[in-house]
C-alpha cells in the first residue's frame, strides 16, 4: 500500500501525524511557510504561502488532504476541494474557528454549552447581567492557549477588555462551576466507521493545557455520555477525519461542551504511548478510509506539556532515566510559555502514573528554569 497524505500546516501536530503515517505505508507532504517547520523532519516540505497555487496544486496530487490547525485561508481550501478530498470538510473548520457558529451548531443538536451572549448585540451592562454579573470575554476567532480572552467582573472591566481586543467580534461566556475539565476525541471514516479515544481529564493554567491523564476520574456514565455526544456531533456534521470535544463536567455529572477542534489535540498526545493506536494514527486512518480501531490507551496514562522556560534548560537526561516516561520534543526554538514538547507517562496504576508525572514536573518546572 503506497499512499500520500497532504497536510496543511507543518507544526508539531503535522510532525506527529506524518510519523504515525509512515508505518501504515503512507508518506506525507506538508505545506508550511516556516522554513523551520517541525514536520519537515519526517515529511516532504513545501515551503510556500498557504495561498500559493503551485504549492497547493502539488499538495492536491496526494490521495487526500487534512489540516493541523483551523485558521487556514478560505481560498486555499476552495482551491483544494475542487481537486482532492479535504478531510475533515472545510465547513467543519468554519464552524470550529468561530465561537458563535460553534456554540450555535452544538446547541442545534440539543447539546448544552456554557451560557453566553454575543457582545455588541446589547448594552454591555445588559450582556454582563445576562451571564450572572461576571464571565470571560473571548474573541469569536483566533483565540487559542488562553489568547484572545479575559475574565471580567464588572462593566468597567468588560469595556477595558473589549478595548484591549480592539473591539473584535467577541462573546461573553458565563462562569461555570465545574468539577473537572475533560475531553474525548472521535474519528469517523468516509465509510462511516466511528471510533473513540476514551475520556481524558485535563488541567489548565493561564488558558494553556499543562497535563492530561487517562482514565479521567469521572463516573463511567459520564464517559459514556461523552462518547454519545461525540458520536452525535460526528454523524450530524458528517465528519471524515477526527475531532476533539472539550467539556466542563458539572457536579451533577452533566457535560457542557466548551470547544471543538476538528483535528488531533494536545490532550490526546498520551495515546502515543498508551499501548494502542494513537490519535495521530486514528486521523490518518480516517482521512484515508482505512480500517478503524478505538484509540484509547490500554492502561493508565498521562501527559505533561513541556513549555518554554526562563533560565536554565531542563535536564533532559533526568527524564530519560525515568521508567515509564517518554520524552517527545518538537525541535522548536525556546520561547517562554511556548509548547516545545511533551512527556508521556505510563504505569500499572493511576497512582504510579501520578507519581512519575510529579517527578517529570519537578524536572521541567523547578525554580531554576521558570519564572
Amino acid at each position: 500500500m503506497k499512499r500520500t497524505l497532504g497536510i496543511l500546516g507543518g507544526g508539531q501536530l503535522a510532525q506527529m501525524l506524518a510519523a504515525a503515517a509512515l508505518p501504515l505505508g503512507v508518506r506525507c507532504v506538508v505545506l508550511e511557510p516556516d522554513e523551520a517547520a517541525p514536520a519537515r523532519l519526517v515529511a516532504r516540505h513545501l515551503r510556500a504561502a498557504y495561498t500559493n497555487e503551485a504549492a497547493l496544486a502539488d499538495l492536491a496530487s496526494c490521495d487526500a488532504v487534512t489540516l493541523e490547525f483551523e485558521n487556514v485561508p478560505v481560498e486555499a481550501l476552495a482551491f483544494l476541494t475542487r481537486r482532492v478530498p479535504v478531510r475533515p470538510a472545510p465547513r467543519l473548520f468554519e464552524i470550529s474557528r468561530h465561537r458563535v457558529l460553534e456554540k450555535n451548531a452544538v446547541r442545534a443538536l440539543g447539546i448544552e454549552t456554557a451560557p453566553f451572549v454575543v457582545l455588541g448585540e446589547e448594552d454591555d451592562s445588559v450582556s454582563l447581567a445576562a451571564v450572572g454579573g461576571q464571565g470571560i470575554v473571548k474573541t469569536a476567532e483566533f483565540g487559542y492557549d488562553g489568547k484572545g480572552q479575559a475574565r471580567v467582573r464588572s462593566v468597567e472591566e468588560l469595556r477595558v477588555a473589549r478595548k484591549a481586543m480592539n473591539f473584535a467580534p467577541s462573546i461573553l461566556e458565563g462562569l461555570v462551576d465545574f468539577v473537572r475539565e475533560v475531553s474525548v476525541s472521535v474519528a469517523r471514516s468516509p465509510s462511516g466507521e466511528v471510533t473513540f479515544s476514551g475520556l481524558v481529564e485535563n488541567r489548565h493554567a493561564n488558558g494553556i493545557l499543562h497535563e492530561s491523564v487517562w482514565p479521567a476520574s469521572s463516573e463511567a456514565s459520564v464517559a459514556s455520555r461523552a462518547r454519545e455526544i461525540a458520536r452525535t456531533v460526528a454523524e450530524a456534521w458528517e465528519l471524515e477525519g477526527l475531532l476533539t470535544l472539550e467539556f466542563f463536567e458539572l457536579r451533577s455529572g452533566e457535560l457542557l461542551v466548551n470547544e471543538i477542534a476538528p483535528r488531533v489535540h494536545n490532550s490526546g498526545h498520551l495515546t502515543q504511548d498508551g499501548g494502542g493506536p494513537s490519535q495521530f494514527e486514528a486521523q490518518v486512518r480516517a482521512v484515508l478510509d482505512l480500517p478503524m480501531l478505538d484509540f484509547a490507551p490500554r492502561g493508565p496514562s498521562g501527559m505533561v506539556n513541556v513549555l518554554g522556560w526562563e533560565g536554565a534548560e531542563p535536564d533532559w537526561s533526568e527524564i530519560l532515566r525515568l521508567s515509564g516516561a517518554r520524552l517527545h520534543l518538537y525541535h522548536k526554538e525556546n520561547r517562554p510559555g511556548r509548547k516545545l514538547g511533551h512527556v508521556n507517562v505510563t504505569g500499572s496504576t493511576p497512582q504510579e502514573v501520578a507519581a512519575t508525572m510529579a517527578r517529570v514536573r519537578n524536572v521541567l518546572y523547578t525554580s531554576a528554569n521558570v519564572e
